[in-house]
């Protein structure tokens, strides 16, 4: 089964994720920041990353650029619970800096499921 990367600062968030994706056959593991996803990518390969656009230290846009740098074959799905801030859409962004798919919390588990499955596939 895929491996995916979650990474977000918020614990709960990454809880949540984790219980939804290894309860639909998923290895997942977790990382709070950039920094962090970096690290854990270097260690242990992985099929899908999921990172939030907002985070203390590496933030989301800087690590989805890292990582079609460092590791092109690793799928990024960008996510955010502030898309947008004034004339600014970050998803939008980070679509233009390789991720292939966007997810906006909150979100529902079927929402994240279908997303991965069709990220997967792709």
């Amino acid at each position: 089964m895929a491996r995916i990367l979650v990474v977000d600062d918020e614990p709960d968030i990454c809880e949540v994720l984790r219980e939804m994706l290894e309860g639909a056959g998923y290895e997942v593991d977790v990382a709070r920041e950039g920094a962090g996803a970096l690290r854990a990518l270097r260690a242990h390969p992985v099929d899908l990353l999921i990172t939030d656009i907002f985070m203390p230290g590496k933030e989301g846009l800087e690590t989805i650029m890292e990582i079609r740098r460092d590791f092109p074959a690793v799928k990024v799905v960008a996510m955010s619970g502030g898309g947008r801030t004034g004339a600014l859409n970050y998803l939008r962004d980070a679509l233009q800096l390789g991720a292939v798919r966007s997810l906006t919390k909150p979100f529902q588990e079927s929402q994240v499921l279908g997303i991965v499955r069709d990220t997967l596939a792709s």
